[in-house]
């Protein structure tokens, strides 16, 4: 047993070693090393009981250690992973058995994992890699790891949330969405169990695309150890609801109001503990146009008892109207408008841009754009002093491919000493980008005092702030700080 962990790289054979010197008892049964090894944490039941079977696949897919089981459904499992290089904790996704021979759901499985993975957006849980084992026939797809949890195990415990913290969740389910349909992609399974909640209190959006795969075939992701899954589990096959809604509003799958549709009900629910269409496991009831076009005055009735105020109903009527062109037509729409009624809960003035940003989270990184290599030093050694982790680079476009692949929360671009026009078309690059996905950007363009016409020109129409030589590194710190909500400098860091 000992040598069979070290082979297939589960523990290193130095810490096996001393391990077997702990038991004292080379030649013994395998399974007090095996309980060791799980007291240890150094191997979990998983592992353990596959070790016991003799199975000598299944513990790494596509680079990932696989640990133990989170979730299940009739779709796939999910698992605890990690990296072992790096320590990162990963979610594992792998499709059940059955499904792998049908071959359509294993090409949109495959499929929608790929696009997965070009959506990297704060809200949207990332799809880090997606792929098949070979000696398993495991198709599996690793995503990012939230700690948490998700709004029905909130739910759950806490009945409701709090309306500040309600309309900020939905805000940032809209952003996610909205990033998504720019890229061409819906949801198609907007539900409490698929928006979870960091311990940092960020909302994300689950399983973007994959319920085409499941098309009648009952998924539950949120399923725990002794929980039921399949028909029989409660708020399972959430996409019979969307085959419902769609049909008695004559439009075509996939429409993207389905999806707001579906966002006001969560909106609702989370805010009064309280769903707005009764929940039942009857397909048929399930798919009676009625049961979505009583929602409107379901909502109206229960108006003097809800406790919301006007502006967050008349939200939540517009998302949630049976007639398509009567709710918001694009997610942008709906986070503008839930940004609009966040301002005003929280005492600020309506209108555009009237909302407090929000703050970043963890280290704040800045990507400079600068060519001359003496400047680069110092903007390395200034920027880092204030706090920033810097990224340099002399190519004014290779900022906008890492801010697409791998957002950053800063910007600065010299074009006093890069080719000018490049330099100023890919800060508008990354600032719209940054707009489009809804990300806080914090940007300074440089120009040199000649081009001062550039910056009249250029003045309020990309973002950011124009700043035009001579520029002072106090001027520069504080133009980027200015933009950064909650972003604290070490004392006298800035000047």
């Amino acid at each position: 047993m000992a040598d069979l962990i070290i082979r297939l790289r589960l523990v290193e054979e130095p810490i096996i070693k001393e391990l077997l010197f702990e038991l004292d008892d080379k030649k013994g049964p395998a399974e007090p090393l095996l309980r060791l090894l799980e007291r240890k944490r150094l191997l979990t039941p998983l592992q353990t009981g596959k070790l016991i079977k003799g199975d000598t696949d299944g513990y790494f897919l596509g680079g990932y250690r696989v640990l133990y089981r989170i979730a299940s459904g009739s779709f796939g499992r999910v698992y605890r992973g990690d990296d072992p290089s790096t320590g990162r904790t990963v979610a594992v996704k792998i499709l059940r058995r059955r499904w792998t021979e049908d071959a359509r759901r294993v090409e949109l499985f495959e499929r929608e994992g790929r696009l997965g993975l070009t959506l990297q957006h704060p809200n949207i849980v990332g799809i880090l890699a997606v792929g098949k084992e070979d000696s398993t026939g495991s198709h599996f797809l690793v995503m990012e790891f939230v700690e948490g949890g998700n709004l029905r195990d909130i739910l759950n415990i806490r009945k409701k949330v709090e309306l500040a913290d309600g309309l900020r969740i939905l805000e940032e389910c809209a952003a996610g969405l909205a990033f998504a349909y720019q890229r061409g992609l819906t949801h198609r399974d907007i539900k409490p169990s698929n928006i979870l909640l960091g311990t940092d209190g960020v909302a994300k959006l689950v399983d973007f695309g994959l319920a085409g795969i499941n098309e009648g075939a009952a998924i539950m992701t949120s399923a725990r150890p002794g929980e039921k899954t399949g028909e029989d589990a409660q708020g399972v096959d959430r996409t019979v609801d969307y085959a419902g809604l769609e049909k008695a509003t004559n439009v075509k799958q996939g429409d993207v109001r389905s999806d707001i549709y579906f966002l006001g009900h969560v909106l609702y629910e989370i805010l009064t503990g309280e769903p707005l269409m009764p929940p039942t496991k009857d397909r048929q009831q399930r798919m009676n146009p009625r049961r979505f076009s009583d929602v409107e005055s379901i909502l109206s009735q229960r108006a003097a008892t809800d406790g919301l105020p006007a502006n967050v109903r008349s939200l939540i009527a517009k998302a949630i109207a049976f007639e398509p062109q009567r709710r918001f037509q694009t997610p942008d729409q709906f986070y503008d408008a839930v940004k609009a009624v966040r301002a005003e809960v929280n005492g600020e003035q309506s209108g555009a841009g009237s909302a407090k940003p929000t703050k970043f989270t963890g280290p704040v990184s800045i990507y400079v754009v600068e060519q001359n290599a003496k400047l680069q030093d110092v903007f390395r050694d200034k920027l880092k002093k204030i706090g920033f982790r810097v990224l340099i680079s002399i190519d004014p476009a290779q900022a906008v491919k890492r801010y697409k692949q791998s957002p950053f929360q800063a910007l600065l671009v010299d074009a006093g000493t890069s080719a000018r026009t490049a330099a100023v078309e890919a800060f508008q690059a990354v600032n719209k980008e940054a707009a489009l996905s809804h990300r806080d950007l914090a940007s300074v363009l440089i120009l040199n005092e000649e081009d001062g016409a550039w910056a009249k020109a250029l003045s309020g129409k990309s973002g950011g702030t124009i700043l035009v030589r001579p520029v002072t590194m106090r001027q520069l710190a504080n133009a980027l700080i200015d933009q950064i909500p909650g972003f604290e400098p070490p004392d006298g860091t800035a000047g």
